[in-house]
C-alpha cells in the first residue's frame, strides 16, 4: 500500500498537537508519560516534535487521557488556524 504524501494542512496540524501534547505535558518527563500511556518515549518524542503528523486514533487517546485532555478539546485546539 503507498502512502499518498501529507498536506500541507496535515502537517501543520501535527505541529499543532505536538505542541498541544508539550504543553500539556508540563514538567513531566517524555518517560512518565510515554509509560503512562502505554507507548514508547521515541513515540512520544515524535509525535511532539511534529515529526508523526498523523498519529492513529488510540495512541491519542492514550496520551490524552493521561495528561487530562479531553479528546473535543485537543480536536478542537489542533483545527484551529494559528
Amino acid at each position: 500500500m503507498v502512502r499518498l504524501p501529507l498536506t500541507p494542512a496535515e502537517v501543520e496540524r501535527g505541529r499543532r498537537l505536538g505542541a498541544l501534547l508539550r504543553r500539556a505535558r508540563g514538567c513531566r518527563s517524555v518517560l512518565d508519560v510515554a509509560l503512562a500511556s502505554h507507548i514508547s518515549p521515541e513515540t512520544l518524542r515524535k509525535i511532539e516534535s511534529g515529526r508523526v503528523a498523523t498519529p492513529a486514533f488510540p495512541i491519542i487517546a492514550a496520551i490524552a487521557d493521561t495528561l487530562g485532555l479531553s479528546l473535543d478539546a485537543v480536536w478542537t485546539r489542533i483545527n484551529q488556524a494559528g
